[in-house]
């Protein structure tokens, strides 16, 4: 049987930071029962002789969801079942976090977790076990979801969860593709009233006024800070804080004068950019000039306002295609979290190394993480994360280089969903628990067919 491979057409793909980018054989899959055909007969299809990874809506920003062969799931998006007295959904993995506000918000749902784009599947939800603003007190995605179901690379359907194949599914959640196929999973929503945020905001003067507003207020459901990342001097790290709490439905109708509207979900954007955009519009002063202001749009120290959830969560989402905004060259997201202990020293080191080098980001965004979880290539530890976007310019991964360096000085480590050209070192000395993984994956035979770009470059 001649490989797949050779008998389907190429297309060029990239992740969301549009870099880097390479040709890659796609394949559409719109059922459980097709993906465990394909790989029962890996030999036969050629699917092990290349490699493949699973992509849901490809808005992991670097390579992850790159491979010679790369298998769609975004058609297994139907939902399953849902339990109104305790809030547990199961869909398949394809459905989107956008999917689930369409439908739960108005029946008084919301998500337990969310990153800061709603256009994310489940399966990628899991895959890269997102995090969002509430992170300090209610952790990772796959801490809400209680079970899930997992092509592995014999064709089995394996049913993962704390309680049973427990190392799959500690090596599943944040494994980044690299165990199966996420086909299915069950998670729990959260309650609410209102589908508005009560935003309290704080205008902080330097970084370590903004450290220590966020260990004020550890308290506060959903914490997130932007930082005028190329302020220096007294003024290094000043930012604008906020937080917010899910409003009660009395406080929503009064706010929006009606029972319906209290819980309306999400419009969907309608802005968009249409083309890449020329790259020397983002330049140092261009960025120096929005960050100045966006920080002085705030006038007062403290304000509080009633804000939608979707421009809370999601203030990207309005305007689609984004990312074209930095040029057909792209861009890379960077994002690291360090421990506390290290957190107002190992910030402002690395904000001092970004202000002497002039390159600015629009986005800047800082969160205070709680514990880590017992996943091995999970992401958070308790501390501080910091994403930034650079756009893809002379010299600019020899800075990565360099901020890699604090940031292992730190104790921190680099989040794999954002990541595009961190180097084998330095990920094997920050997420020590590889080896665990690797050892998981073999005993599958994960190993043989499930690789992408990121996995070879880092030694999995």
């Amino acid at each position: 049987m001649t490989p797949l491979y050779n008998q389907l057409p190429q297309q060029s793909v990239s992740g969301w930071g549009q870099y880097p980018k390479m040709e890659s054989v796609q394949i559409a899959v719109h059922s459980k029962r097709k993906i465990r055909e394909l790989f029962s007969e890996t030999k036969r299809n050629g699917l092990d002789q290349y490699g493949l990874i699973t992509r849901g809506l490809g808005r992991s920003y670097g390579d992850s969801a790159l491979a010679e062969q790369i298998l769609h799931t975004e058609h297994l998006n139907h939902f399953m079942q849902f339990d109104a007295d305790s809030g547990d959904l199961t869909c398949a993995a394809g459905v989107t976090l956008a999917d689930i506000l369409d439908i739960f918000v108005p029946r008084g749902w919301f998500l337990p977790v969310t990153p800061g784009t709603k256009f994310v599947t489940v399966g990628g939800a899991i895959a890269s076990d997102v995090h969002g603003k509430n992170h300090h007190l209610h952790g990772c995605f796959s801490e809400h979801v209680s079970s899930l179901k997992l092509v592995v690379a014999s064709g089995e359907v394996m049913s993962c969860s704390p309680q049973e194949n427990a190392p799959l599914f500690h090596a599943t959640c944040g494994g980044m593709g690299l165990t199966g196929v996420i086909v299915e999973a069950t998670l729990r929503l959260i309650p609410i009233a209102s589908a508005l945020i009560a935003e309290s905001s704080y205008k902080t003067a330097n970084l370590e006024e903004t450290l220590t507003l966020f260990e004020e207020h550890d308290n506060a459901t959903y914490s997130v800070a932007w930082i005028d990342c190329l302020a220096t001097g007294k003024k290094l790290g000043r930012s604008l804080l906020m937080l917010g709490e899910h409003e009660s439905r009395e406080e929503a109708v009064k706010e929006e004068q009606s029972q319906e509207s209290a819980l309306q979900a999400h419009k969907n954007g309608k802005m968009n950019v249409p083309i890449n955009m020329p790259s020397m519009l983002l330049n140092r002063y261009s960025i120096q000039a929005f960050n100045t202001l966006y920080y002085h749009k705030q006038t007062r120290t403290h304000q509080t306002r009633s804000v939608h959830y979707d421009p809370y969560f999601y203030p990207l989402d309005g305007l689609h295609n984004w990312n074209r905004l930095y040029g057909k060259n792209g861009f890379v997201q960077y994002q690291f979290v360090i421990p506390k202990s290290a957190g107002l020293v190992g910030m402002s080191r690395i904000l001092e190394a970004i202000t002497r080098s002039k390159r600015g980001s629009f986005l800047a965004v800082l969160k205070a993480f709680g514990p880590q979880n017992q996943n091995y290539l999970s992401f958070p530890v308790e501390g501080y994360t910091l994403a930034l976007d650079f756009k893809i310019s002379p010299g600019l991964f020899e800075f990565l280089d360099e901020l890699d360096r604090i940031v292992l000085d730190c104790g921190g480590r680099l989040y794999l969903t954002k990541d595009a050209r961190m180097s084998e070192a330095t990920f094997k000395q920050s997420y020590p628990q590889w080896e665990v993984f690797q050892e998981v994956r073999s005993q599958y035979g994960a190993d043989r067919l499930f690789r992408s770009r990121q996995s070879q470059r880092l030694g999995l």
